[in-house]
């Protein structure tokens, strides 16, 4: 059985809707490893991150494993606690973000003691990290990680999902990310992320991928991804209403991988990713119901 490990920060998310909130679990990467079991549940998907010992970091743990997610490789610090973040939108849909997560458990990832250790890793076929999960590292363990991956023979997937307030400055941003982009088998970027962090245009952004030769799709919202890796062409059904874009680029990343990893041809990942992500931005929040009901599509 494939064995993928996804790696970074689980939240506490505050949905804002009016005066209320609704409060839910959530974070880049553990969006992702949500809709990559629900796509593909014979795969074995665990999550990795550390949380503290209080009563939020329980719920998470206890929603993370109700998603059918091993949380065997979690780790429990004591006297630490998780971040949290809320969400408000537009009426179009568009999100926009406040997060407390300064103190995050999540920063200690792979720092036992004075030496930085990822023998944890060490079982898994694929691994799935972000840009976010880079960016609440420290610098040293950003770059241990690279050095370890060089020599792992796991396969790397990655999207940089570039939030520069958690970066030092942008340099910094742009030397990790492209030297994570250098490594990664699987290349998952969103266009508006990339142009962005560094400067470049879609047409620049596109051909800097193309010349990694690796697999992936470039992520363009509504106008549907770009294969990097094959020629595919095929149109993408837009969502015929958007509520909430939040988890639209972890969803996709799902459903790609998802796809990809039980054996479709990039073809019907990217139709899968885009299907996924489309549902999603359908509903509030970073991961709906699993028994959401079933919604519409229009033509493009």
């Amino acid at each position: 059985m494939t064995r993928i490990a996804c790696i970074g920060e689980a939240m506490i998310e505050l949905s804002l809707q009016g005066d209320t909130a609704q409060v839910g679990v959530a974070g880049d990467t553990l969006n992702t490893a949500i809709y990559l079991k629900r796509e593909a549940p014979s795969l074995a998907v665990d999550y990795i991150t550390c949380l503290g010992d209080d009563p939020f970091s329980d719920r998470i743990e206890r929603f993370i494993a109700s998603e059918d997610i091993g949380t065997g490789a979690i780790t429990r610090l004591a006297g630490r606690s998780p971040g949290l973040y809320a969400i408000t939108t537009t009426e179009e849909g568009e999100r926009s973000f406040t997060y407390w997560r300064s103190a995050s458990a999540a920063r200690e990832m792979f720092q036992p003691g004075t030496e930085a250790d990822f023998d944890i890793l060490r079982p898994y076929d694929v691994i799935y990290l972000s840009g976010i999960t880079l960016a609440v590292l420290p610098q040293a363990i950003r770059v241990s990680l690279l050095d370890w991956l060089k020599s792992a023979s796991a396969r790397l997937a990655f999207d940089s999902n570039y939030r520069p307030r958690l970066w030092e400055d942008v340099e910094t941003a742009r030397q990790v990310t492209a030297a994570y982009w250098k490594r990664a088998d699987i290349c998952l970027p969103s266009i508006d992320d990339e142009m962005a962090l560094f400067d470049q245009t879609e047409a620049a952004t596109l051909r800097r991928f193309l010349d990694l030769d690796a697999e992936g799709a470039l992520k363009r919202g509504a106008k549907g991804p770009l294969s990097l890796n094959a020629a595919v062409e095929q149109s993408y059904p837009a969502a015929s209403t958007v509520v909430d874009t939040t988890a639209a680029g972890d969803s996709f990343n799902g459903g790609y991988l998802g796809a990809r990893l039980t054996g479709s041809d990039v073809a019907e990942a990217l139709m899968r990713g885009h299907s996924c992500a489309s549902r999603v931005v359908q509903f509030r929040g970073a991961i709906i119901p699993k028994d959401a009901p079933a919604t519409e599509t229009k033509a493009p």
